[in-house]
């Protein structure tokens, strides 16, 4: 029987690699508090991909030393304190350009998965 490569590590690589691209477009129109944009990368991908939190917080923090996102705490009547996260100019750039990299990549793939191999 033929050994089959370890899919959890290709699918944690591809995951990892989108991840900035995700997180830039769910704040792309509206400041989000990182368990929320957790939530929706999981609602929104029908539970394929999760962020644990060990890896959301520092992605959130990398990007917003490379000023891409701006974070501000906010705190409301009975709830606990949060962290609301914003796109910058900066940010919309980033995200502008990731995209275009998505989508040539995305292109690439499915012109190379749909060759007759024959």
């Amino acid at each position: 029987m033929k050994h089959m490569p370890n899919t959890a590590m290709v699918e944690r690589e591809m995951k990892k690699g989108s991840t900035e691209l995700l997180t830039l477009s769910l704040i792309e129109h509206q400041s989000r508090h990182g368990y929320e944009i957790r939530q929706l990368i999981e609602s929104n991908s029908g539970g394929f991909l999760k962020l644990h939190v060990a890896s959301l917080y520092p992605l959130l923090y990398r990007m917003e030393e490379r000023g891409w996102i701006q974070g501000r705490w906010v705190e409301k009547a009975g709830q606990r304190r949060r962290r609301y996260y914003r796109i910058t100019t900066q940010g919309r750039e980033m995200l502008k350009h990731q995209r275009g990299i998505w989508e040539q990549f995305t292109a690439a793939v499915n012109q190379v998965l749909e060759v007759d191999h024959a």
